[in-house]
């Protein structure tokens, strides 16, 4: 009879959640959204998020808005996501650094297999390796030669240590043997800016904040680190066609809520990216930008974050990348 009881009072627990946990997702969302980005504004995940985040408030009524919080290489951001309020929200924008970091730092802010839910790889984008217009180097191999002609006093800007660009950029020098020195920014933007200003020559971010500079002239694209061309800048060669092979690299940028966020929210923002993503103007404007939409399932993008994070970890180890 206890055990009896028991079940029917579980039973009726499991009804009434899930009852509440429907009723919630009806009137979701009821708020302002935030969508935190754990880097710089201009960078690629921020003019992801911004891009999502217009689109997601038209879908669903409510605003939904950026806030920016660079640092540590996007691990105070991922950190204080992991620690908001399972309630939808607050949602994550990450990049690549998301699988990076649990190899590249000694102390992580978040576990990346228990913090949060992904919810969609909405896009990716290939890096670029650019160089100021003053640098006399008009392709990857001229730029091979101007770098091994002044060892250890060229140096290239990232987004961050660790961050995909970074690693694409370590591989580079390993692969060609070239001396030349690392400086890590905390975001794309200014890492763009300092390569724009000449301080330092070569720039190797994702592709989407490059590609009005270039574009522009302010900097030259040598190659890109994707399979295929981009289609926003369609005169830059890959790297395997620039004559480097095993180069290929992208970043990603996926959406993630904290763990113990109701399921039928988690379901909503999830028909709602994947729809989005599905878009034929939503595409042409990623394309425009140096993105290639996604839109994954749920259990997709876990399945990649599972595979990702073992991947990366095995090059920072080869390369000896540490966190500056």
């Amino acid at each position: 009879m206890r055990f009896a009881a028991n079940a029917f009072r579980f039973i009726a627990y499991a009804t009434l959640l899930a009852a509440s946990s429907a009723a919630l997702a009806q009137t979701y969302p009821d708020r302002p959204v935030r969508i935190i980005v754990a880097f710089a504004p201009g960078g690629p995940t921020d003019v992801m998020a911004r891009l999502i985040a217009q689109q997601l408030s038209d879908n669903l009524g409510k605003q939904f808005f950026v806030e920016n919080q660079p640092g540590a290489g996007g691990n105070i951001g991922m950190g204080n996501a992991a620690r908001s309020t399972p309630d939808g929200y607050t949602l994550l924008m990450a990049s690549s650094s998301y699988v990076v970091n649990p190899s590249l730092f000694a102390k992580q802010s978040y576990d990346p297999y228990k913090d949060f839910v992904p919810i969609s790889n909405v896009g990716v984008s290939p890096n670029i390796i650019a160089v100021h217009p003053d640098v006399p180097a008009k392709s990857i191999a001229e730029l091979i030669a101007y770098i091994k002609a002044s060892p250890g006093k060229v140096s290239f800007s990232s987004p961050g240590a660790g961050t995909t660009p970074h690693l694409s950029g370590e591989l580079f020098k390993l692969s060609q043997s070239l001396d030349m020195v690392h400086v890590p920014f905390g975001g794309a933007g200014p890492a763009l800016q300092s390569t724009v200003a000449g301080h330092t020559p070569v720039a190797v971010v994702a592709m989407p904040p490059a590609t009005a500079l270039v574009l522009d002239g302010k900097i030259r694209g040598l190659a890109v680190t994707g399979k295929t061309r981009s289609a926003a800048l369609p005169n830059v060669p890959t790297m395997a066609e620039a004559g480097l092979k095993d180069q290929e690299a992208d970043t990603f940028q996926g959406v993630f809520v904290p763990a113990g966020t109701p399921k039928p929210i988690v379901d909503l923002l999830s028909q709602e990216l994947i729809k989005i993503a599905s878009r034929p103007d939503v595409k042409a404007r990623f394309a425009a930008l140096g993105f290639e939409p996604v839109g994954s399932a749920p259990d997709e993008f876990a399945a990649q974050i599972r595979a990702e994070i073992p991947k990366w970890g095995k090059i920072i180890k080869d390369a000896g990348i540490k966190a500056e």
